[in-house]
């Protein structure tokens, strides 16, 4: 049983660092993507949670763009609260149109978002709301240019790299500049409040966030919580890992493997 939770969990990391590598491999074409949204608890209705702002920055050039139902009511000449609560249909309708058109544009993108995964919050959700305020058939992005980050580090550093709730968490770990922030809850609230700009300055922070995650992860510099065992397996998994990865025993593999042909050489001439 020890070997093969320890095979497994070799294999995850494994998987994990080879999709981080892809993601680095061509980082102009990786798109990091939050959205808020109202609260999903005490809607007796059934109804979706309304989409509220959408932001989405690009991995290398730090580039974002942004769809937000206050700039849109911007542009509408509703700067009055009670005035966009009255055209939330519309506004996130256009939202979402220009969202979806921006995706149509970057077919060719990885995504890379935290637990966006269902149709409770996640692409599914987006999606699902476009159709239920009359947008057309929204662009549909293949699961293979979705990259979840947070199951991606369970999967390097394993289930317990940081404490719950593990944004927060891994923020504060590696002291990431987090003005703005807010978690859903006070992303709901903010929405509920009319502060709208307070809550799309929180959406913007956190693909910001989720970049320098990633740069950290894949430079080695992202701090855990998470112990040698629980990130390789084995302190003898460790130990190969680390020959594998440092230069220094890549150079004298390299070395005792020419001598190795070197000697066979001699030895047969």
């Amino acid at each position: 049983m020890f070997r093969r939770d320890a095979s497994m969990r070799v294999r995850r990391r494994k998987q994990a660092r080879a999709e981080l590598n892809r993601l680095f491999g061509n980082p102009d074409s990786v798109l990091a993507i939050h959205y808020s949204c109202e609260s999903f608890y005490g809607r007796t209705d059934g109804s979706s949670p309304r989409i509220t702002s959408i932001a989405v920055r690009n991995l290398a050039t730090g580039q974002t763009n942004s769809f937000a139902l206050h700039q849109l009511a911007e542009r509408d000449k509703k700067l009055n609260p009670l005035d966009i609560e009255d055209s939330y249909n519309e506004l996130e309708k256009k939202m979402l149109k220009e969202f979806y058109d921006f995706v149509e544009r970057h077919g060719n993108c990885i995504w890379l978002h935290w637990n966006m995964r269902d149709i409770n919050y996640g692409f599914a959700a987006l999606a699902h709301r476009y159709k239920v305020v009359g947008g057309t058939k929204p662009v549909e992005i293949p699961e293979s240019q979705m990259v979840d980050l947070a199951r991606l580090l369970a999967a390097l550093y394993g289930v317990g790299y940081i404490g719950h709730p593990r944004l927060p968490k891994l923020i504060e770990k590696n002291k990431i500049t987090d003005a703005g922030f807010l978690t859903g809850e006070e992303e709901a609230a903010a929405f509920e409040a009319k502060e709208y700009v307070k809550l799309h300055q929180s959406t913007l922070r956190k693909v910001d966030i989720f970049a320098n995650i990633a740069e950290r992860t894949h430079d080695g510099m992202l701090k855990t919580n998470a112990k040698r065992k629980e990130i390789y397996g084995s302190e003898f998994v460790y130990w190969l890992d680390l020959c594998q990865e440092h230069w220094v025993f890549s150079l004298l593999a390299t070395v005792g493997s020419i001598a190795s042909i070197i000697g066979l050489v001699l030895f047969f001439k």
